[in-house]
């Protein structure tokens, strides 16, 4: 099996700073993308940003200038560094990776259980 765990969410006054981690535990060969989406009750689930095993990233155009995705290959963990948080960044972040288990297989799509990002005005 493979788990993605987050953690660092939680409630943060508008112009502040939160950082998401995501590792991935389990029966890993290889992680291909990682990425960062986010959910509202209002809003279908959208994506944040994503990086590459080699570090190749893309963002929201709402995000962009703001967050910092990075990661760390040897400890199958992604980060998100949000800065200059807005009220309209409040959602459920969820992590997402493309795992391969072992060799021969597809990477296969697997998700985080999300966490709380809640910021005030």
């Amino acid at each position: 099996q493979v788990q993605l765990v987050e953690s660092g969410g939680g409630l943060v006054q508008a112009g502040g700073s939160l950082r998401l981690s995501c590792a991935a535990s389990g029966s890993i060969r290889s992680i291909n993308d990682m990425g960062w989406y986010r959910q509202t009750p209002a809003k279908q689930r959208e994506l944040v940003a994503t990086i590459t095993s080699g570090g190749y990233t893309t963002y929201a155009d709402s995000v962009k200038g703001r967050f910092t995705i990075s990661r760390d290959n040897a400890a199958n963990t992604v980060y998100l560094q949000m800065n200059s948080l807005k009220p309209e960044d409040t959602a459920v972040y969820y992590c997402n990776a493309y795992v391969q288990r072992s060799w021969g297989d597809l990477h296969r799509n697997y998700w985080g259980q999300g966490t709380q990002v809640t910021v005030s005005s």
